[in-house]
């Protein structure tokens, strides 16, 4: 079966999406691949549809064992042979594996890259047929990443071995980690590889200065309530007391972090892949391998370590294509914690200049003076930006020349040699008669008092954005005082100008994205029921309410509003197997009671055939007692007739194979105008 049929039938999508198809052919025709696309740009398709295709057993190397449960669940709701061998399997589920696999039957295989190190694996994957490796998350591959796995470093050693092609799927991947994958994966050898957008325009993006961080995400979380949702913290102790405080203000909440018993993660994880609306307040120990699609927003309590890791956490919104929402608070004191982090650290010197600079990126864009998403995937090297969905888009920002204080900060750190934070340099600023001041003697300094037109607030702003700017950062060695840093000696000297925002901290307050409704007014109690109907049925079946469908879908469907199986079926994400298995009941919900419609009809639904379908019987129906009504009836049975209406090639002779002569003789020619005319 081609991989367009496939897509339609198995999957429920007409088209591929952009960048998809390029990569799917290149995997059907087993060249060495890899493919680096956003989160949510739809990765697993990109090997799940050529194992379809491909003769012989896809195994699937990935990184948690949730991912692939998920994964196997969501590949079986739509008819597909897919497995796991996992320790988390029953006895029952591992059984029906090795079954599958002695029968020829299985199509993808996942599996956990420690399971390449037990003896014997190697010989139960020859023997299993294995035509395609597919590597899930494949920059765990890399020392220099914050995921790596040492285990995955045995998957080209199982690539040799097996001697067949592989196919390396990852979302982040700078050119160091690129190279780390070639070498690591594919022995140096260049695959056929391709670099998706980064972007992801379904998701808002907005940041704001911490100003009563508690209440700013309590406010964010109730605007949404009712939605899943990600809280990421600094700390863990925030997000045990962050949780509570969401518990209390009426939302369904935990907390997740990586100090909690091993049981009680996996709890969380399975809670959160199960429930509606569920808040996880959690350290980024909660990240890889949440696939989970229907995330409506993801909020930073604290400021993320880098570029990359915000855009990969946020990236777990909204991975069903639906609108998502990020927030992302920050202030000084995370600025100098992740400074301190960084140059505290163990990582060599070049290590840790990468590490400032990947800071850096991320600190450009908290103090971004225009589009946020432009400055965001110019960083992954991407010119041509469209936006429209991000705070600055939303409303501009109000900018001024700051020059003048941006040069009075500076000259004041280098009169007091660089040994204060921004407190005693603001006071000097603002001329404050404080005992630090005068024990000091710095109310001689010719900065003492110059910067009165600016109140303290405003100040604290102006130096928030410098060491954004990253024209002053925190000294270890001094207790955190700041230090001037090189980029700021032009604006010293009078040879560059700079801007800031003119936002103060009070400015901030009551800021925050609006919130994006999924869908009109009009049909949000449509959906409402439609997720009901969902949740209904995922709790019967004892599966995440996503493998039903996920949020997208139900959107179509609450906009399109089908009134038959056929319109249904055309609703992305509605494919053969779960028409069959849930249309009935999604279409009742919109359009009320339907009438009975026989089954070999229903598996035509939304396909020319399923027309056809109609007119064969309609045809019938009209020579059921002959031409003139006199007669003996005769008729087809439902599955007969599905058989004709897929007919490929329409002549007599083949009729009249499938249904007989006495029935191709009161049939044959009418039978025949309908297939011709189709």
């Amino acid at each position: 079966m081609s991989a367009a049929t496939l897509l339609r039938d198995v999957f429920g999508f007409d088209a591929f999406r952009d960048g998809q198809q390029d990569i799917v052919d290149a995997v059907i025709d087993g060249r060495n691949t890899l493919a680096i696309m956003p989160t949510g740009g739809g990765k697993s398709l990109c090997f799940q549809l050529p194992a379809l295709v491909r003769d012989g057993v896809t195994v699937v190397i990935s990184p948690l064992i949730a991912l692939m449960r998920d994964q196997v669940r969501g590949l079986q709701a739509a008819g597909v042979a897919a497995g796991a061998l996992t320790s988390g399997n029953t006895e029952e589920e591992t059984d029906a594996v090795w079954a599958a696999l002695e029968a020829g039957t299985l199509k993808l295989l996942y599996m956990a890259p420690e399971r390449l190190g037990a003896s014997g694996t190697v010989q139960m994957l020859r023997r299993a047929g294995v035509s395609l490796i597919a590597v899930d998350e494949a920059h765990c591959v890399s020392q220099w990443g914050h995921d790596f796995r040492p285990d995955y470093l045995r998957i080209g050693q199982l690539r040799r071995d097996l001697d067949v092609p592989l196919a390396a799927f990852t979302a982040t991947a700078d050119a160091e980690t690129q190279a780390e994958i070639i070498q690591k994966l594919f022995d140096g050898q260049q695959p056929a590889s391709f670099l998706r957008g980064f972007d992801r325009p379904n998701i808002h993006l907005a940041f704001a200065v911490k100003d009563g961080p508690r209440a700013q995400i309590m406010n964010f979380a109730a605007a949404r309530k009712g939605q899943s949702g990600i809280v990421y913290c600094g700390t863990r102790a925030k997000t045990e007391t962050l949780a509570q405080a969401l518990r209390e203000g009426g939302h369904s909440a935990c907390h997740y972090h990586g100090g909690m018993e091993a049981q009680d993660r996996r709890d969380v994880e399975r809670r959160f892949q199960q429930e509606d609306g569920l808040i996880v307040v959690a350290t980024v120990a909660f990240g890889m391998g949440i696939d989970k699609p229907d995330i409506r927003w993801v909020a930073h309590a604290d400021l993320p370590k880098s570029i990359e890791a915000y855009y990969q956490e946020i990236g777990r919104a909204g991975r069903d294509g639906a609108p998502a929402e990020t927030l992302t608070l920050f202030g000084p004191d995370d600025i100098r914690y992740r400074r301190q982090q960084i140059d505290e650290g163990l990582a060599p010197p070049e290590r840790r200049m990468a590490d400032h600079a990947r800071l850096n990126a991320l600190l450009g864009l908290c103090e971004a003076l225009k589009c946020r998403r432009e400055k965001l995937l110019g960083y992954f090297g991407e010119a041509e930006v469209t936006c429209g969905t991000c705070d600055l888009c939303d409303k501009p920002a109000e900018v001024f020349d700051a020059t003048t204080p941006v040069r009075m900060a500076l000259s004041a750190a280098l009169r007091t040699e660089e040994w204060f934070g921004a407190g005693h340099l603001i006071d000097i600023l603002l001329g404050a008669n404080t005992d630090k001041i005068r024990q000091r003697g710095h109310e001689t300094l010719p900065t003492y008092g110059v910067g009165r037109d600016y109140d303290k607030r405003q100040w604290q702003a102006i130096f928030r954005q410098m060491m954004g700017h990253d024209l002053m950062r925190p000294d270890p060695d001094r207790h955190g005082a700041l230090r001037m840093t090189d980029k700021a000696r032009p604006i010293l000297r009078g040879e560059e100008e700079i801007t800031l925002r003119r936002d103060t901290i009070r400015a901030a307050r009551g800021s925050g994205p609006k919130v994006r409704m999924l869908v009109s007014e009009e049909d949000a109690p449509l959906l409402s029921a439609l997720k009901a109907k969902r949740r209904f049925l995922a709790e019967q079946a004892g599966v995440p309410a996503y493998i039903i469908f996920n949020d997208r879908s139900l959107i179509e469907m609450a906009e399109a509003k089908p009134q038959t199986l056929d319109d249904m079926a055309k609703i992305g994400g509605v494919g053969a197997k779960k028409l069959e298995s849930y249309g009935r009941d999604f279409l009742e919900v919109v359009a009320g009671a339907q009438e009975d419609v026989h089954p070999q009809r229903r598996k035509l639904a939304g396909r020319g055939e399923g027309e056809i379908y109609d007119r064969l019987l309609s045809v019938q129906s009209q020579l059921q007692r002959g031409p003139h009504g006199a007669d003996k009836p005769m008729s087809l049975s439902a599955s007969q007739l599905a058989k004709v209406a897929q007919l490929r090639s329409a002549d007599m002779d083949g009729l009249t194979r499938l249904i007989g002569d006495r029935y191709a003789e009161r049939f044959g020619d009418a039978f025949l105008e309908v297939l011709e005319s189709g």
